[in-house]
């Protein structure tokens, strides 16, 4: 076991409490413009721009290209000319992909052999679809994001190890919770698959909501695998409750499925804390893999 640096913790508690107060307001465009040199380069480092977006989010009219860096569509390098050619390119590709399949979630596939249809990507997709103007667009930044939270929605790729590390932070952080779900409350943890699967987009209140997750699990901070630590704490919104009725694992699954209307400023930083408090312990060695 390995103890993780304390300076970590007071940067994810200091997130954590930046987030609720709203110290700053999101990047709006002017902002945005400013990250930049006369080139079209960024002027502003990569952990700069993602320390800021964890912690304030991005305006609406900044998104759609802001999340182009983020999933890798552009280079964190990229001069404005290079990004026209990217942009040419990317279409070109595309128009060509179309010509043997119809449907982006079909085409989503092409890069990913492994990956298995989904039917609730139908739902990603769409928010995709209300971001960017552009066919090639939504299918590019559908496939490279997927790919930059490590396939973590994706059924028989990423879904099934989180909640194996779900349970594992649970068993890590609270023993008692723990020991509840593994005996009345049994399978409970692994019926919250569609909390992955979906990203987390049926527990919000607005798409803007849901974008504001996913450009915090885009960012990579403040630790990897973000999303396993959100799951923990919607958990803990119904862990009182759970033991004091002694639930079993329907009625637990029922309790996670009232978690809906939620704000995800309160939710990205509740799972900072958690992760404050993680790093702070002689943290087992596959949890620090996971998330570091």
């Amino acid at each position: 076991m390995t103890t993780l640096s304390p300076e970590n913790s007071l940067s994810a508690r200091l997130s954590a409490s930046f987030i609720l107060v709203k110290r700053k307001p999101p990047i709006d465009k002017t902002e945005w413009d400013g990250f930049f040199d006369e080139n079209g380069q960024l002027a502003k480092s990569r952990d700069f721009i993602c320390v800021n977006i964890l912690e304030r989010g991005l305006h609406p009219f900044v998104r759609t290209e802001a999340w182009k860096f983020l999933t890798g569509y552009y280079s964190w390098q990229s001069s404005r000319d290079e990004r026209l050619t990217v942009d040419s390119t990317k279409r070109k590709n595309y128009e060509a992909l179309c010509q043997m399949y119809e449907k982006i979630l079909l085409l989503s596939y092409v890069c990913n052999t492994q990956a298995e249809y989904q039917q609730g990507f139908h739902e990603m997709v769409m928010l995709f679809q209300l971001m960017v103007e552009h066919e090639h667009e939504i299918f590019w930044l559908f496939q490279f994001f997927l790919q930059k939270i490590e396939h973590s929605c994706v059924i028989n790729i990423g879904v099934g190890k989180n909640l194996d590390m779900l349970n594992n932070l649970i068993n890590f952080l609270d023993p008692v919770f723990a020991e509840h779900l593994k005996g009345k409350g049994a399978g409970a943890v692994q019926s919250l698959f569609p909390w992955f699967c979906l990203c987390f987009q049926r527990a919000f209140k607005s798409f803007d909501d849901v974008w504001r997750l996913w450009e915090v699990l885009l960012t990579g901070k403040p630790c990897r695998n973000f999303q396993v630590l959100v799951a923990y704490s919607l958990l803990r919104m119904v862990r009182e409750q759970v033991l004091q009725e002694s639930m079993a694992g329907d009625d637990i699954l029922m309790a996670c499925n009232t978690l809906v209307d939620l704000d995800a400023d309160e939710l990205i930083s509740a799972a900072c804390l958690v992760y404050a408090e993680l790093i702070q312990k002689d943290v087992p060695q596959p949890l620090k893999d996971f998330f570091l």
